[in-house]
């Protein structure tokens, strides 16, 4: 799966910061979900998350991209 970019862009509040979402095997045999958000044109803050297999590390992807989108990511 290729890495999922999300934005919120918002210039009346002087908003603009991206959310960026992708999942990638590690050295040890797991899956990572790994999360950077930030402001656009800045570096991000990283996060991984390890998952014991792919299809876990997907589903959390996809929850994740929902709790985003819900605040107003697209």
């Amino acid at each position: 799966m290729t890495a999922l970019t999300l934005h919120r862009i918002e210039p009346e509040k002087r908003m603009q910061r991206f959310y960026r979402l992708d999942v990638q095997p590690d050295l040890f045999g797991f899956w990572s979900l790994v999360r950077e958000w930030g402001r656009i044109g800045q570096p991000g803050q990283v996060r991984l998350v390890p998952y014991p297999d792919e299809n876990a590390a997907e589903l959390a992807l996809a929850k994740q991209r929902q709790a985003k989108e819900r605040r107003g990511y697209a």
